[in-house]
């Protein structure tokens, strides 16, 4: 197993974790994701920590709290092997104050967490979205807090904007409270918009990357083909990420697959492994999280590593799967030596 440096932190974690949004299945929503229970969980936990795969992730939004629960009774005897990484912001009940980053739910949500898991710290506390109503301030006072007090060892977030992620880490520097190491963040062949900036405000800031969904809902996995139905059990036919919204981005879904096939051809690997693998020589990427409903899924992810692509063979993805920027980064790449990293661009523009 390789490890990387996350972010501007001491703290080295495997390129993949296992994400257990699939263990539960506590609702409808999380059903279509999967419903591991406690010893199937136990099993893949094993397999994973067997592969040096010791960090998982986890929600407390997550089949409401029965994922950590889950994945709690899967360590047992493992913590001080594990890295856990869990989040908090979103919607638990019905409550008019149990949700979002103020410190009245964070510290509930915490206590919540560290119950569930039956541990007394968390290695990795993300903030699961961008309150806009609470803030950054309060957010960032209550999770050095959380720091100090030794229950959180380290805080990330998720999803933010990059305006929402430097204002935040401005205001960590002016209070020198605890800043965020990393960034939990969607990214995909089909998906590149973390490229436009905030790839490049974690090169600036040294934000580590944590990637979800780097199989964009499972579209990279070889089953989605050009004139054949979704496969009726896939997690995008039950409501995936929205990442195909015209025909024009399904011929590029497509125009991905026909690469993919041709490097499955090539490297004996699968469409899942190379997709994986093209993520993995992105810049600022530190970490993969991958999920598997079952044990024969994960050892197929776990195949992602101890190789590499060629350069040459990224180029075919790269070119395959490129996609116009929004503005103004469309302008600003005509201006790379001045607006961008270089290393960045070179490594953008191949």
């Amino acid at each position: 197993m390789e490890y990387r440096q996350l972010g501007n932190s001491g703290l080295r974690v495997p390129v993949l974790s296992f994400g257990t949004a699939t263990f539960g299945g506590g609702n409808e929503f999380f059903k279509a994701w999967g419903s591991t229970q406690v010893e199937e969980a136990t099993r893949m936990v094993n397999l994973c920590v067997d592969a040096g795969v010791n960090m998982f992730d986890t929600a407390n939004v997550y089949s409401r709290g029965l994922s950590e629960t889950i994945l709690g009774k899967a360590i047992t005897g493992l913590r001080d092997k594990v890295l856990i990484s869990t989040k908090a912001t979103f919607p638990m009940t019905e409550e008019v104050n149990d949700f979002g980053a103020s410190r009245f739910n964070l510290i509930r949500a915490c206590e919540d967490s560290l119950r569930r898991l039956g541990t007394d710290y968390i290695d990795i506390y993300h903030m699961h979205g961008y309150d806009a109503n609470t803030p950054a301030e309060e957010t960032l006072k209550v999770l050095d807090n959380l720091v100090q007090s030794g229950k959180v060892r380290y805080i990330a977030c998720s999803n933010f904007s990059g305006w929402h992620l430097m204002n935040a880490l401005s205001v960590s520097e002016r209070y020198g409270w605890s800043k965020y190491i990393a960034h939990q963040v969607y990214y995909s062949l089909l998906n590149r918009d973390l490229e436009w900036e905030l790839m490049q405000l974690g090169i600036h800031e040294n934000i580590g990357s944590i990637v979800w969904s780097p199989l964009a809902s499972g579209k990279l996995s070889g089953k989605y083909r050009r004139n054949q139905p979704v496969p009726a059990d896939a997690r995008v036919a039950q409501g995936g990420s929205p990442v195909i919204n015209t025909a024009a981005d399904e011929e590029r879904l497509y125009q991905i697959v026909d690469v993919l096939d041709e490097l499955v051809a090539e490297t004996g690997k699968t469409h899942a492994q190379i997709s994986l693998n093209w993520l993995l020589q992105r810049p600022t990427v530190a970490n993969i999280i991958i999920g598997a409903r079952n044990e024969e899924q994960l050892q197929q992810n776990l195949g992602a590593i101890g190789w590499n692509l060629t350069l040459e063979q990224v180029q075919r993805l790269d070119k395959a799967s490129e996609v116009l920027p929004a503005y103004p980064y469309w302008h600003q790449r005509q201006f790379p030596m001045l607006n961008a990293a270089p290393d960045l661009y070179h490594h953008l523009a191949r």
